[in-house]
C-alpha cells in the first residue's frame, strides 16, 4: 500500500498521509515520499496550494517507534535531519499556500508538522498532543520554534513537558491553529478553502510567505525594507495586473498564478 496518496484537482495538489492502520505514523518510507511530493507540489505550476491531511481517523501519530527500536543517539540524528528536518523545511520554503487539514490526533511530530504549515484548520474531534516527554525525548520538527511563537512561551513550555491533548476548538482558542471545523463538514470545508487559495494570485501568496519567515528573525527596519523590495517584485506580476484591472472594470479577477 501507497503510504502517501496524491492527486492534483483544481489547482491543489492533495497530499494524504496514508498509514491508517497505525494512525498515519511516520516511517522512513513515508517521510521520503512526503518529501518527493512535496517537491513536485513545488515544481509543478498547475499546482497553486498545497493540502495536507491523513486518512482514515488520524492526521499523524508522530513516529512509529517500531521503525526504531532503540535507536542510538546517532540513529536518531539521521532520522531528525533526513525525515522531520527535511520535510520541514520544505514546507516553509514552498511559496504556495500551504493546508494542513487535520482530521484527527497529531501527535509527536504530527502535531509539529501541522504547525509548520501556514494555515492549519481542524475537525472539532481532532486534537494536538505534544507527545515527546512521554517517551524521554523533546520536540523536534520545528516545535520548539513554531509553538512558542503561536501560543507564547509559557503555554508552549506547559503543553510540552506535560504532553496534555489539546482539542481543536481550545487550539483555536489559544492561537494555535485557524479554525477548527465540525465533522460532519470537515472535507468539504477544507476543500473549499484549498480551492479559494488556489484561485489567488499565487506569486504574490507565495512572497507573502516569503515575509512571514522573514519576519520570524528581522528587526522591524529590515521588515520595511524587505516588504518594500518585494512589493516592487509583487508589482511587476501578472496577476497585479490583473487585479487592478478587475477592479476598474468591476469584474472578477481571473487570476493565473504569474
Amino acid at each position: 500500500m501507497e503510504t502517501i496518496l496524491f492527486n492534483i484537482e483544481n489547482g491543489v495538489g492533495y497530499i494524504t498521509l496514508n498509514r491508517p492502520e497505525k494512525y498515519n505514523s511516520y516511517n522512513r518510507e513515508m517521510a521520503l515520499a512526503f518529501q518527493k511530493y512535496l517537491d513536485v507540489c513545488r515544481d509543478d505550476d498547475a499546482v497553486r496550494a498545497v493540502c495536507i491531511t491523513g486518512a482514515g481517523k488520524g492526521f499523524c501519530s508522530g513516529q512509529d517507534l517500531a521503525d526504531a527500536v532503540k535507536p542510538t543517539p546517532e540513529q536518531l540524528e539521521v532520522i531528525v535531519r533526513e525525515q522531520y528536518n527535511a520535510a520541514i523545511v520544505r514546507i516553509r520554503q514552498l511559496e504556495k499556500p500551504v493546508i494542513a487539514a487535520v482530521n484527527g490526533v497529531a501527535a509527536g511530530a504530527g502535531a509539529n508538522i501541522a504547525l509548520a504549515c501556514d494555515i492549519v484548520i481542524a475537525a472539532e474531534s481532532a486534537s494536538f498532543i505534544q507527545a515527546f516527554s512521554k517517551i524521554g525525548l523533546i520536540p523536534d520538527s520545528g516545535g520548539t520554534y513554531f509553538l512558542p511563537r503561536l501560543v507564547g512561551m509559557q503555554r508552549a513550555a506547559a503543553l510540552m513537558m506535560t504532553a496534555d491533548k489539546v482539542m481543536a476548538a481550545d487550539a483555536v482558542a489559544m492561537g494555535m491553529i485557524y479554525k477548527c471545523i465540525p465533522d460532519t463538514a470537515f472535507a468539504s470545508e477544507y476543500r473549499k478553502l484549498a480551492e479559494s487559495l488556489a484561485a489567488m494570485p499565487t506569486k504574490g501568496l507565495g512572497l507573502t510567505k516569503r515575509l512571514l519567515n522573514a519576519s520570524m528573525n528581522n528587526t522591524l527596519e529590515q521588515q520595511l525594507t524587505y516588504e518594500k523590495q518585494l512589493q516592487m517584485e509583487a508589482g511587476a506580476t501578472h496577476d497585479f495586473a490583473e487585479g487592478v484591472a478587475a477592479f476598474l472594470e468591476k469584474r472578477k479577477p481571473v487570476f493565473m498564478g504569474k
